[in-house]
């Protein structure tokens, strides 16, 4: 191909995201371009190299076996440069550059929303991009330097660290759904109830677990309803449509203005604090060190 231009690096570079994405559609979204712009650049780029990278259908797009052997190639040079200029951050005051992570809808509210207007003021060089998602992502294929979890739910192969003290998990509902509803005096007189279920990003519908001392349950009834966001359970118990088991932290305001009452408090359960995790096997960018620091120094129980 001879020399490379900086046009040539470019599209190598969405080449790699096309490939990492799985698609043209899905790459541009991430590139914020439209996919015709980035199916006529990579065509470009496949007419200097002489090569097809892709096999390419209505629906999907695969590499073909050059595309295989040049996108391995890439990842380890692009990987190198990649870490050079992260490098470069050790030369500077402060932290700079781009950092992307993925975070529970539970954790953006009460981790992330509070502190990052704190943050990005004391780092105004870092660009910063948050995906919120429940459902299970694997961060290194996403290209995410780092994700928030529970953490119960960090995968092993992965570096965590705790955000915080473990978690309170609670059972709400309204004054007025609990005026009117049979009488509470044990986790089994539940099954009498109007119970809110909550599906996880795994797909599994979580199982209360409740605790009094010694004592461990988990409580399984028939759901009246099962919603995929806490916020929507929450919102569904303070307007009388049953019980839903939560983080206390979400529904603290609600108790202290008498809007939703905690049930069986005395059984309330701990749980994992949220972690922030991320690869073993990459070079941690000086901004993750920063935001990490950051968080664990502005734990949310003080803001």
């Amino acid at each position: 191909m001879g020399n490379l231009t900086r046009a040539d690096l470019g599209d190598l570079n969405l080449f790699r995201v096309i490939a990492r994405a799985g698609g043209f559609r899905r790459a541009a979204l991430e590139l914020d371009i439209t996919p015709s712009g980035l199916s006529h650049a990579l065509r470009g780029l496949e007419t200097r190299l002489g090569v097809r990278l892709f096999h390419r259908t209505n629906r999907s797009v695969s590499l073909t076996e050059a595309g295989s052997e040049l996108l391995a190639r890439l990842n380890a040079g692009f990987g190198e440069i990649e870490e050079g200029l992260e490098a470069l951050n050790g030369y500077r005051g402060k932290p700079a550059g781009r950092l992307k992570i993925n975070v529970l809808t539970d954790a953006a509210r009460l981790v992330l929303g509070p502190a990052l207007s704190g943050f990005l003021a004391e780092y105004p060089e870092v660009r910063l991009e948050v995906v919120v998602q429940d459902d299970f992502v694997d961060i290194v294929g996403g290209s995410f330097d780092a994700g928030i979890r529970f953490g119960g739910r960090v995968p092993e192969e992965m570096i965590a660290a705790p955000l915080g003290d473990n978690l309170r998990w609670v059972m709400v509902a309204s004054p007025g759904y609990l005026a009117s509803a049979p009488i509470l005096e044990h986790p089994s007189d539940l099954s009498k109830h109007r119970c809110i279920g909550l599906r996880m990003g795994t797909g599994a519908i979580y199982h209360w677990e409740v605790e009094r001392g010694p004592e461990r349950l988990t409580v399984t009834v028939e759901w009246s309803v099962v919603v995929s966001e806490t916020a929507l359970a929450i919102a569904m118990a303070e307007t009388d449509g049953g019980i839903a088991y939560c983080q206390e932290s979400l529904v603290a305001g609600r108790l202290k203005d008498g809007s939703l009452r905690e049930v069986l408090p005395e059984w309330a359960s701990f749980g994992p604090a949220f972690h922030v995790y991320y690869s073993s096997r990459r070079q941690v960018p000086q901004a993750l060190r920063a935001l990490i620091h950051y968080l664990r120094e502005h734990p949310a129980t003080q803001r």
